[in-house]
């Protein structure tokens, strides 16, 4: 890391006036130089989806905040390390607190990790981090962000002083359980589980007599399935009361099957 005051890329998938950014920001500030680029409104479940088709503009909103008029998280950090920080990259790409889980297949949806995934796809390490909420996040009245601004703080507290854990082009992908930090059993580190899914699709009527659907959001369900190393999955960490470290990788490849898909063709 750098030997002068540390840099923080700060960015999420909620909007730049997401209580989970203004909270993140408030708890990384102590440690580092912090510089907000943030969608400009929700875009939630974007993925890694990049703004092709109409150009994107930096709005500043004050001193080290700016706002990506309609972007993606994607297109935030994309455009912020190429333009923004072209000549002096970040040390650290931090993308939360996401308003919600975002564990198991979930990832691939997420727009909170995509932004992660873009870092280190650009050589810069990155964290997402996700407040799991039990009742469509009304969990958030009660709890605030506490348990996941102390996490912040530590964990990227250790990443500046000890280094970053993981090889290049691989994330932290980081889930608060919805306590208290008082009630917090503390970390496990955690292989991504496997969601359950159903149809929360549900179709109106609109004032002209024209269907409509409007995409819900589905229970938190949720699977166990074994795993070779025999640990826990992000969803039993999180429901015990820990702190869930998933380490993700942007190679999807399933190698397991590559020997048995050659003899199949």
């Amino acid at each position: 890391m750098s030997k002068e005051q540390p840099r923080i890329l700060l960015t999420n998938d909620d909007g730049f006036e997401a209580p989970g950014l203004l909270a993140l920001r408030e708890a990384l500030e102590p440690l580092a130089e912090v510089i907000v680029v943030a969608p400009t409104i929700e875009k939630s479940a974007s993925g890694h989806s990049l703004t092709l088709t109409r150009p994107l503009r930096f709005v500043e909103v004050e001193h080290n905040f700016y706002k990506l008029d309609d972007g993606t998280p994607t297109d935030c950090v994309f455009l912020a390390l190429n333009k923004l920080f072209a000549d002096n990259p970040p040390d650290l790409v931090v993308s939360g607190i996401n308003r919600g889980a975002n564990m198991g297949e979930d990832i691939t949806y997420s727009g909170t990790a995509a932004a992660a995934m873009e870092a280190v796809l650009q050589g810069i390490p990155a964290v997402a981090f996700s407040q799991v909420c039990r009742t469509h996040c009304d969990d958030l009245e009660r709890l605030g962000h506490r348990l996941a601004k102390e996490t912040a703080a530590k964990l990227v507290g250790k990443i500046l002083s000890d280094g970053y854990p993981l090889p290049d082009r691989k994330f932290l992908n980081v889930n608060i359980p919805p306590v208290h930090p008082e009630k917090c059993k503390g970390w496990q580190i955690t292989h991504a589980g496997r969601r359950l899914y159903g149809n929360d699709a549900q179709v109106h009527i609109n004032p002209r007599g024209q269907e409509y659907y409007w995409i819900g959001l589905p229970r938190l369900d949720w699977t166990s399935h074994p795993h070779p190393a025999n640990d826990w999955s992000d969803f039993e960490a999180v429901r015990e009361n820990y702190v869930s470290l998933t380490p993700i990788r942007l190679d999807m490849t399933d190698y397991d099957s590559l020997e048995s898909l050659k003899e199949w063709i």
